[in-house]
């Protein structure tokens, strides 16, 4: 619907130049009937504006005359379009009104045009409204009237007769209307008056009529001033000065053979293209018949057309546009040598040429769009026109790329929007470049181009994707913490946040233990790291589930399976499981003395917890005392004769067996077997007490050594003052208890063990000696160990033994006066002595005798202390 709105200035405009109130009043009642009308889809307001207003002159109330709300304004993100005239507008969408943006000159804009206006669009999104506006620029009377001269000179025949007319021309104002030129005015003087005419367009000129003859013999020379007066408020005028010269008897004028010339010429046309030729006749003879042709208006016409003043021949120095003029009045004036001439027109046509292309305005462009995008989503909304040209060359064809998902609707005139045609999809397309192509009908025809670069955004379509459902790979046993096992990769076709790819490890349990106790993955990287170092005889191998989810909203996720397999490493060395190694006795195997070859003297058997070729076992005898008497099976771990003992063989044999696994490297434990040669158990204890007595005193000088390095130590570190007043207190106290009655029972932590005393027992096994004040009696309470055919020799005896356990067995009082007994758990005795012990020859006597269960020397016994020793 078209509507045409006069604004509130165009009324005030009215009223300023005397318009009668009514017709006021008329424009208010059209203005409101108007503004009922206006469509939401489409509508066409016009405003009128005088030129030359501020920046920030109010235009008009867009949002009243459209019927809009200022907020639907700025939801609808209102914006002006349309070509080069936004320049000059500017829309402020939070009071919704047009104000001036930059100054506007009706001359520049139009220059002799009118009505002189300029269009454009407003357009909202969501939905999309379009909104034509035009805005009519007023006159202003700005501009003064301006002649092409300062002076000009006359040359007046004294013959000249009353009513000879000399031509002045025109002033040119750029104004137009009312603001134009309206009048002549000359200055006083006796021979001339002023003639006003009006030629075709309206255009006023003037020319000086002899009104008395001149004499030259009384005033050769007159000086006159023309004024050129507009019609504006206030007005402005425009001076020239007339100098005439009074000549002799040219009494004849130029006459044009005829007053209006017609020409066209096609607005590409060349530089120097003939247009037409005028011609004047002079009755004159003579020099006074001589006529000279100029153009009268010289300001515009002499930059685009060039007069022959001598023949009259008008041609083309300058370029014509049919867009910025239809045609040109050319005024020419024809004078003698006497100053007398006459005056016509020439009217130039311009032929249209098809020299512009068609001019595509993008008017809104939505990037990205979203490749969930349904059918017919509008992309872009663009405007073509061609208006510059006329007829077909004016008639715009636009079309599209037929290889893109993209097609043209339109619904308004020169109006297209750009939508979906097919399903986007951005893993396959992640960007178009559409080209829309606009062609006019011309001959030949001129064509633009507008190339549009839509982004498609990303929608979280595709989960993470693995090559494998399923990865296997390897890691040694003993790895450090921390260390790298596997990279996860996973690719996201999607893109951005979407493709961000981040890895879970699934919670699950491996042995009763969270598996997240033993790998780690890093969400970023996907590396999987070793949060410790596994054991192979521990777990042969960690099922890992691990998820790769992406950032999309909601997040996508695809799970995969590691399977981590422990390899063996040979970090385990052999273990001796049999003969039995202790600390401080010494176990012997007896051989007889009639053992044969291949006697089975005993079997080393070790086990190794490792796999494979790291637990294939070999044994191999490394040194020997006699090397002739025994070897070891190498697969077996026997031990047995190489052939028939003699009696020169020594009974004490010790042998160094070596076991080793087949690692890479290999590892190896070393046992040490004691073999007794002998028929008879008192030639075995007489030969291993030595034995004992260098073991103890070898095993008594380390533990020595290591104290004193300890003592050293704590020395340097103690201060000297702490030591001193630790054992004043200590000697305090000891004379306090020694004073004291009572018994002192001093606390040892439970299962408290001398850590010196090593046998064949094993450690878990208790002794208690209760002493009493002024007693050396005390009960003994223990559990015994022993075996029969093994020969024990404790380093703390003076004496070797042999030990059997008997239950109810009983023994003889082994010792002096010094000597103690106290009862066995198991039904056995013990017997004791105090320091220094008996003789050796009487415990060989006593030991023939009965069965004990064990021996022990008690050193510096005091009394009111209980001992608690562990083995």
């Amino acid at each position: 619907m078209l509507v045409s709105i006069r604004a509130c200035r165009r009324i005030h405009c009215y009223r300023s130049r005397g318009q009668p109130l009514d017709r006021v009043f008329l424009w208010r009642v059209l203005f409101i009937m108007a503004a009922c009308s206006i469509s939401n889809i489409n509508a066409q307001i016009r405003y009128s504006v005088p030129e030359e207003m501020k920046k920030g002159s109010l235009i008009g109330n867009i949002a009243h005359d459209l019927g809009l709300d200022v907020q639907r304004l700025r939801s609808g993100r209102a914006r002006i379009v349309s070509g080069d005239s936004t320049e000059y507008v500017e829309l402020k969408t939070d009071k919704g009104i047009l104000v001036v943006k930059e100054r506007i000159d009706r001359e520049q804009l139009c220059a002799e045009t009118t009505p002189c206006s300029f269009t454009f669009e407003i357009i909202l999104d969501n939905p999309v409204e379009l909104h034509h506006v035009t805005v009519e620029i007023l006159d202003v009377n700005d501009h003064s009237p301006t002649f092409p001269k300062d002076v000009i000179q006359f040359e007046i025949s004294e013959t000249a007769t009353p009513g000879a007319r000399f031509q002045l021309g025109s002033a040119d104002d750029p104004d137009v209307g009312f603001n134009c030129i309206q009048n002549y005015i000359i200055s006083q003087n006796d021979n001339f008056i002023l003639k006003q005419h009006a030629r075709q367009g309206g255009v006023k000129y003037a020319e000086m009529v002899l009104q008395k003859p001149l004499d030259r013999e009384q005033q050769p020379r007159l000086s006159l001033i023309i004024t050129a007066i507009d019609g504006g408020n206030p007005q402005r005028s425009g001076n020239v000065k007339i100098e005439v010269n009074v000549l002799d008897a040219n009494d004849n004028a130029p006459v044009f053979n005829q007053s209006v010339y017609k020409a066209t010429v096609a607005e590409n046309s060349p530089t120097g293209t003939y247009i037409t030729t005028v011609n004047a006749s002079d009755a004159d003879s003579g020099t006074n018949s001589l006529v000279s042709y100029s153009f009268t208006n010289m300001k515009v016409i002499s930059e685009i057309f060039e007069l022959d003043e001598r023949t009259g021949v008008i041609k083309l120095t300058g370029d014509l546009d049919y867009e910025k003029a239809k045609k040109y009045e050319i005024d020419i004036e024809a004078k003698d040598q006497g100053g007398l001439g006459d005056s016509a027109k020439v009217i130039v046509d311009l032929i249209d040429v098809n020299d512009n292309a068609p001019t595509i305005s993008i008017m809104s462009f939505f990037t990205p769009v979203s490749e969930d995008a349904p059918l017919g989503t509008t992309v872009a909304i663009f405007s073509v026109k061609d208006d510059v040209d006329a007829g077909d060359n004016g008639h715009v064809v636009c079309t599209v790329d037929r290889n893109t998902p993209f097609k043209l609707n339109s619904s308004l005139r020169n109006y297209y929007t750009l939508v979906t045609d097919a399903a986007l999809d951005r893993e396959r397309v992640a960007e178009y470049n559409i080209t829309i192509t606009a062609t006019d009908s011309g001959s030949p025809a001129l064509s633009s181009q507008k190339t549009l670069n839509l982004k498609v955004s990303d929608v979280n379509d595709n989960p993470p994707r693995f090559q494998k459902s399923v990865y296997n790979t390897y890691v040694t046993e003993n790895n450090p913490p921390g260390l790298s096992i596997f990279t996860l990769s996973a690719q996201d076709d999607d893109w951005n946040q979407n493709a961000r790819i981040s890895y879970l490890l699934d919670e699950t349990t491996v042995g009763g233990s969270p598996v997240s106790s033993f790998i780690s993955v890093n969400a970023d990287s996907g590396v999987v790291h070793a949060l410790r170092g596994f054991d192979y005889e521990q777990m042969k191998s960690v099922h890992v589930c691990v998820k790769a989810q992406d950032g999309g909203s909601p997040p996508l996720s695809t799970n995969v399976t590691l399977d981590i397999l422990i390899k063996d490493e040979n970090d385990n060395a052999p273990q001796v499981l049999y003969p039995v190694q202790t600390g401080a006795s010494v176990v012997a195997e007896i051989v007889p003395r009639a053992a044969d070859f291949g006697y089975l003297v005993t079997k080393v058997v070790a086990v190794d917890v490792d796999s494979g070729q790291n637990a294939w076992l070999s044994y191999k005898l490394q040194k020997a005392t006699d090397r002739a008497l025994f070897e070891v099976g190498l697969q077996n771990g026997e031990v047995r004769t190489v052939r028939q003992v003699t009696d020169k063989d020594a009974v004490k044999q010790k042998l160094t067996v070596v076991v080793e696994d087949n690692g890479q490297p290999s590892r190896s434990a070393v046992v040490s077997i004691n073999v007794a040669v002998a028929d008879s158990f008192p030639e075995v204890l007489s030969e291993f007490t030595d034995f004992t007595h260098e073991k103890q005193y070898g095993d008594n000088l380390t533990f020595y050594l290591v104290l004193a390095l300890a003592a050293v130590s704590f020395l340097f570190i103690t201060c000297v003052v702490v030591i001193i007043s630790v054992k004043i207190y200590r000697w305090r106290q000891s004379r306090f208890l020694y004073q004291s009655n009572l018994p002192v029972i001093p606390y040892y932590p439970p299962h408290y063990a001398d850590t010196g005393v090593t046998g064949t027992l094993p450690h878990g096994y208790n002794y208690e000696v209760c002493m009493t004040t002024d007693s050396r009696k005390s009960d003994c309470k223990f559990s015994t160990l022993g075996g029969q055919n093994v020969l024990v020799v404790d380093p703390s005896f003076a004496e070797t033994m042999q030990h059997t356990i008997k239950k109810n067995s009983s023994i003889d009082d082994l010792g002096s006066a010094e000597s103690g007994r106290c009862s066995s758990t198991n039904g056995g005795e013990t017997v004791y002595f105090t320091h220094p012990p008996p003789a050796s020859h009487t415990i060989r006597e006593k030991a023939r005798k009965a069965t004990v269960s064990e021996i022990i020397f008690l050193h510096g016994f005091s009394a009111k202390t209980r001992w608690r020793v562990h083995t």
